[in-house]
This record gives C-alpha cells, sequence and structure tokens, in this order.
C-alpha cells in the first residue's frame, strides 16, 4: 500500500503526540495464521533488505548474523507478548487467611517498545489490589506485566492492560497500576532529552477514592533496603 508525502507526515505527527487509538493492540484477524519460523523467515528477509538498502555490507562476519538475529528477537523475545500462546496462566487462590488490605508489588521492571519508533521503553511498574476473596500468585504479577509489555506499546495502553487483566483473574475492580519509564524515542532522538521520563497511571474500584489512592501511593515511596 502505497502512502503520499501527506499522509505521511499525519501518520508522522500522530506519532510524534503518542497517540492511541484503542486500550486493546491492534491486532489483524489472520495474526496467528503464520507459525513463528515462518514469521522469523520473512521477517529476516525484510531486515536483510533494509540494511541492504542502508548500504552495509553484509558479507562482513560481524553483519551476516543480524538479519536472523533480529528476526529471532522479534519473534521469540521483545514482540513474544503478540502470543496467546505466551500468555501466563493467572494463578488465583482463595483468601483463606482473610487479607483485607493492599497488597502492593512495586519496582516490577519494565522493558517495552514503542509503536511509533520501534525504540525501547525501560522503566519500573507498581501494581496493587485489594482482595475480596481471591489472590493471586505474586511471580504472576510480574509475569502479567513481562507479557504485556512485549509488543510494540504505548504506555498508556500498558498500563490499562495490565490493570484489566488483573481485574479479570482477581474478580474485581479493585486493582491499581503506575508504571515510571523512559522512551529512547524522547531520550534518544527527537528532542534526545535523556533525563525525561513517562508517568502512567489506571485506578480502578476502591482505588479512585483519595485515601486508598494516596495509601498505594505512599506506599511506592517507601525504600526497600534489600
Amino acid at each position: 500500500m502505497k502512502i503520499d508525502n501527506e499522509e505521511l507526515n499525519t501518520l508522522d505527527e500522530l506519532g510524534d503526540n503518542h497517540h492511541s487509538t484503542s486500550a486493546q493492540t491492534p491486532l489483524r484477524e489472520d495474526a496467528f495464521k503464520l507459525t513463528d519460523a515462518e514469521k522469523i523467515e520473512l521477517i529476516r528477509e525484510d531486515v536483510n533488505h533494509i540494511m541492504q538498502t542502508l548500504g552495509l555490507d553484509l558479507t562482513d562476519d560481524s553483519l551476516k548474523g543480524t538479519p536472523n538475529r533480529v528476526a529471532k528477537m522479534f519473534v521469540n523475545e521483545i514482540f513474544g507478548g503478540l502470543s496467546p500462546a505466551r500468555k501466563p496462566k493467572a494463578s488465583t487462590f482463595k483468601n483463606n487467611y482473610k487479607y483485607g488490605e493492599m497488597l502492593v508489588e512495586k519496582n516490577i521492571t519494565v522493558y517495552s517498545t514503542c509503536e511509533h519508533h520501534l525504540l525501547p521503553i525501560v522503566g519500573r511498574a507498581h501494581v496493587a489490589y485489594i482482595s475480596n476473596g481471591t489472590v493471586v500468585g505474586l511471580s504472576k504479577m510480574n509475569r502479567i506485566v513481562d507479557y504485556y509489555a512485549k509488543r510494540p506499546q504505548v504506555q498508556e495502553r500498558l498500563t490499562m492492560q495490565i490493570v484489566q487483566e488483573l481485574q479479570e483473574a482477581l474478580g474485581t475492580e479493585d486493582v491499581a497500576c503506575v508504571i515510571d519509564a523512559k522512551h529512547l524515542c524522547v531520550n534518544s532522538r527527537g528532542i534526545r532529552d535523556i533525563e525525561s521520563s513517562t508517568v502512567t497511571s489506571e485506578f480502578g474500584g476502591k482505588f479512585k477514592e483519595e485515601a486508598v489512592r494516596r495509601e498505594f501511593l505512599d506506599y511506592i515511596k517507601l525504600d526497600t533496603p534489600f
């Protein structure tokens, strides 16, 4: 599909303004028609073409394996969260010990990729919920963050997807997430501001109440000297 210069300029402006169209990752209906191996082969060819177009010598020992490495990285690693088969099972349990206060998992590492420039997003996620009778394994909270991060993303959507997934798993609206991350599309290109970071939040249920939200934000500030 050929795009004229005016449309290209419009698309560039939307991307620079961090525009997102939906809380759902935009996938085609045939997104999973190809196997991972078939996707790797097609992407390898595309990366090869990009590097050739840039004038790089792919007979050089340092470069000739790059298209294959990039293709495998795209499918198996940094965009592995696109595959439903890789979605972590959010193992839940009855809250037999009747813990009724907030549970916070903070400083979860976020490695994602900006969908506008395919550059890294690196930061921390802080996730909390209040049980209504069900609890989830602590490591599953980290795995859910990692799964949705491993997609072409905008940070707003990532924050919402984490909350929505935990709300569904726990059967409660009382879930919150705050993400603080650096975007290399801002830090390494364009304005090249290496100091700035982006903070997004999503508060559900009781977390919309000022006192509960404040308690969560205060927990995030606690020093954890381990």
